[in-house]
């Protein structure tokens, strides 16, 4: 279970310094497309996306506001397997591939590659589903998070 662990820190990882440069690159875009000159067209200062002064609240929900409809890339995998390139190349209908989970265990759901729950396979009309039965806390979500 240690190694498993270490194998998503690594993962989540890689995945955050990706955001971090997506974010920085967005920025940089978004600053050159408002003006050429790199002045504020405006002539306002720019404001900071969360403030500690003001309403307080009434800008913390906003700011959560801003990213609720953020679509994000949600997974359940069954297991894993490394396997070489050749036996790659002979895979075929009717092939099999064994996987490291046992029948039974529960199954990783991951969001955006970071591991967030753990649950079952349920059939729900005619359609495959999973029924959580163990969820990350939030706390220790940012925690994994802010590793990085």
């Amino acid at each position: 279970m240690a190694s498993e662990d270490k194998t998503m820190e690594v993962a989540a990882d890689d995945g955050m310094a990706d955001w971090a440069e997506a974010l920085l690159e967005q920025k940089a875009n978004d600053a050159a497309a408002e003006d050429p000159s790199g002045g504020v067209l405006s002539g306002e200062a720019p404001r900071p996306f969360s403030t500690k002064g003001g309403a307080g609240a009434d800008n913390n929900v906003n700011d959560i506001n801003m990213v609720l409809d953020i679509p994000v890339q949600l997974s359940v995998e069954l297991g894993r397997t490394k396997v070489p390139i050749k036996h790659i190349l002979q895979l075929g209908q009717g092939s099999v591939v064994e996987l490291d989970a046992l029948a039974g265990e529960p199954m990783d759901v991951l969001v955006n590659g970071y591991l967030i729950a753990q649950g079952e396979v349920v059939v729900v009309n005619d359609k495959f589903g999973i029924r959580l039965t163990d969820v990350v806390t939030p706390s220790e979500r940012l925690r994994r998070v802010s590793k990085s």
